[in-house]
Formats: C-alpha cells, structure tokens, sequence
C-alpha cells in the first residue's frame, strides 16, 4: 500500500468539499457506530491474542469508550460545527462578526499498542465530526487488532476518505516525511520527541499524547481500604500497561504499613492467590518489554508478587516497599504491573519533590481533606486526574484528555476533541449599505478623531 498515493487521494476528496457537509459527518459516524457493533466478537477476539484481555476488559476499555465518543459526536457534531457570533465592537459598524469552525485537512493518527483499538478509533470519530480526512497508522506490536481495524475501516470508507497504512518504523518514517495537515500522536515520549521533530520541519500542527511518572498520593486522612481497591483496579488494568495507570505511590510515612496491607488484601481479593490462573487477567504485550519490567524490580523491596511466566508473558501483580528516588525502578515510566511505594513526612514536601519532576499525563489524591485537595490540584502540573479514584476522569466526552509539557500537548474527547481537529476562523462580515469614511486617509477632520477617540474608549 503506497501511503504517498493514499494521501494524495485524500487531499483532492477533501479538497472537493464532499467531507464538508455535516449531515456527510454524521452518516460517516453512524456507519462507524454500526461497524463496531458488528465486528464487537472479533475486536475482542483480536485484543485477547494481543494482550490477553477479557471481554469485560475490552468492552470497559476499548469498545465502550469509543461507542460512547461516537454517540456523544453524533448528538452534539452540529452543535459545535456551526458559527458562533460575538459581539461587534461600535468602531466596526455596521457588521457583524462570527467564529467557524473548519476541519484541518488531511490528518494522520498514529496509534499505540496498550490500548489498540482505543487509541486508534477515539481520535478518528473526533476527526470525522470536525470534517477531515484521516490516515490511521496502528502499531506493529499488536497485529491482530490492526487487521480489524484496517477491516471495519475499508469496509465502512472508500480510502480517499480513510485509510489504514501497516508497518513498523520505516512505515512511521515514511509517514512523518509527508506533509499532513495534522499529526496526532499518542505514544512514549522518545517517540513523541522524533514526531516533534519531523513536524517541526513543516511547521505541521500535532498533537502528542504521551506518558510519564503518574503519581498517586496518600496522605493521612484517606479511606486506606478504599484507597487500595482503587488503586489496585487503575494499577494493574491491563497489566499496568496504561499511560495514566498510577506509576508511584506517594504515602504519608505515618500511614504507609497500613496502606501496604491494604494493598496486599486488595492484589488478593481481586486476582486471586494465583493471578496467572485468572482467565481475566491480561499478559505483557512481548518479550522486550517483559524483560524491561523484571530488570526494574528490586527482589528485596517486594512485598507481595515479583513472580513471572515467560511462556505466557505474565509479570502478578507486584508491590514494591522502602523505594527511594534512586532506586531503578524510578528512573522511567514503568508501563507494567509493578507499583513502587515512597513515602513522605509531611505534605507541604510533597510539592518540592513534585517540583523537580516532569509534569506526568496523571495525578491522583487519596485524602479527605478539602485542604489538601485543593492544594494539590492547584499547585501541582499535570495533564488531568482524579480525586480519591483512579483512571476514571478517562471515561467521559465532557472531560478533555491530555497531558502538559513533558507528558503532551493538545487535549482531545468530546468538545475538546472537535476542537483540535479544526481551526476556529474568526470572520466579520462588513455591510455594503455604508461606509464611514473616517478611517480612511487624509486624516484631517476633526470630526473624525473625535469619533475615533469615542469608539476606542
């Protein structure tokens, strides 16, 4: 398949109007809602060769998510496609001024293995209810997923409209050398930093959805048990293979061996004293990053799990005790089913430790303190989160979703989602029934900058 050729296809369709029209947007929408409802078995099917997720998993995860973003589109697209007039100020009479939104162009979805089907078809129903024409490049690392996407996608749009480009990073290069009118990105931040850099070149809008350290605090007044439940849920959800999965534990020191039996109770109750014998519980997605995970845990800091099966690719959940900042295991973003617990004394130290980190996708509070709370969600940077939960601020079209500095730029789902598809133009449009002549030269009635003097007060 000749991506080249597949773009340019995609720039005379866009270019003859025809993806322009919102009742085309919402035709497009609903066909895509009947797809993934059609072929919901094989996703499935397809996500539990790639990672051995559940049905449950899958729905909660992937096909419901992107069902719900296309239901949203298709209930507000016409909403937010139309104009929105503003005030005039009196120096521009007589007119009238409005925003509209137009589509980017020909945009580029280059999608992660952790969430395949996700992360590759939420950010195209926003491209479809702004107007654009898409090509999705699906990763490498989960195949059977990609080949039903690529299925749904021929199946439901000719490819001048959207396409499927495979391929591992050749393809991506290729990809990143073409001149698209929008790139979005979800992914690490090594790559996300390459994308940058090729986009930079032509000066090429993208939007970066990546990672980082998400932490998680704890400080003295929360719910411990209910902590833990919901932690332990956010954590290991897909193997902790999650970009907003909880990275760390920040505990407050006088709390924290209570916590960790929580934490302990909850790994047990929820998956079982054999996680490996849970048929809902997932697998690593391959050997190079099953080998990265295992070289990052300390065998004397755990405290329940640690244990692995290379045949199946499975690392139990694990829980790491007594971490310190320089221990391995904090070096990177972790992307696995291992949870490392730090502690602090008191909770102002929280923000100077904070301070010297990069801004993670996540932040998440455990507490019961409208004080903390508030000082945490206002002091700290970073993308989004949730208070005394995890992963859920993810789970609706109202909320935007995206990271800042280190962990991204750009925020899509929902409004947000139609908006960084589109450029808003700001449009006044001038009446022809008259003119005042006093802006124009020579400026030298008096009469004039008397009324220049009172339009700009």
């Amino acid at each position: 398949m000749d991506a080249n050729k597949i773009l340019e296809k995609q720039r005379k369709y866009f270019q003859s109007g025809a993806t322009l029209p919102v009742k085309f947007r919402l035709e497009m929408l609903d066909k895509l809602k009947s797809a993934v409802k059609k072929y919901d078995s094989e996703i499935t099917a397809a996500l539990k060769e790639d990672l051995g997720k559940s049905s449950y998993e899958s729905f909660m995860s992937e096909t419901g998510p992107v069902t719900c973003e296309l239901n949203f589109m298709l209930r507000h697209t016409r909403q937010f496609a139309s104009r929105r007039y503003v005030h005039t100020p009196l120096q521009q009479f007589a007119s009238i001024s409005y925003r509209k939104p137009s589509p980017l162009g020909n945009v580029l979805i280059i999608s992660p293995w952790n969430y395949p089907f996700l992360l590759s078809v939420d950010p195209l129903v926003d491209a479809i209810a702004a107007g654009n024409t898409a090509i999705i490049k699906p990763s490498a690392y989960s195949p059977a997923t990609s080949r039903i996407i690529e299925k749904i996608i021929s199946e439901c749009f000719p490819e001048e409209y959207i396409a499927v480009v495979h391929g591992g990073r050749e393809e991506n290069a290729n990809l990143l050398d073409m001149k698209f009118d929008m790139i979005f990105f979800t992914g690490s931040q090594n790559t996300g930093k390459e994308v940058l850099r090729h986009t930079a070149e032509t000066l090429t809008p993208t939007v970066l959805e990546l990672g980082g350290k998400s932490p998680c605090i704890i400080d003295s007044t929360a719910k411990l048990k209910l902590a833990a439940r919901r932690i332990v849920f956010g954590k290991f959800l897909n193997c902790g293979q999650t970009c907003v999965a909880p990275d760390y534990i920040l505990c407050e020191r006088s709390v924290k061996d209570d916590f960790v039996k929580e934490l302990k109770a909850q790994i047990k109750k929820q998956y079982g004293e054999n996680p490996f014998g849970n048929p809902d519980y997932g697998k690593i997605i391959n050997k190079k990053h099953f080998d990265r995970i295992l070289g990052l845990i300390d065998d004397n800091k755990i405290v329940i799990g640690g244990n692995a099966n290379e045949e199946t690719l499975q690392i139990a959940p694990t829980v790491l005790d007594n971490v310190t900042w320089s221990d391995k295991i904090m070096q990177e973003e972790i992307f696995g089913p291992v949870l490392p617990v730090l502690t602090y004394d008191k909770f102002e130290d929280i923000f100077t430790v904070l301070a010297n980190k990069q801004k993670p996708l996540a932040l998440y509070i455990f507490s019961e303190s409208r004080r903390n709370i508030r000082e945490i969600t206002e002091r700290c940077a970073y993308g989004g989160g949730c208070v005394n939960d995890t992963i859920t601020h993810l789970a609706t079209s109202k909320l935007g979703f995206g990271g800042v500095g280190e962990s991204g730029m750009g925020a899509y789902h929902g409004k947000d989602g139609f908006d960084v598809f589109s450029h808003t133009k700001g449009i006044m449009d001038k009446m022809t029934w008259l003119d005042i002549p006093v802006r124009y030269q020579p400026y030298t009635s008096g009469f004039g900058k008397l009324l220049m003097h009172i339009f700009v007060r």
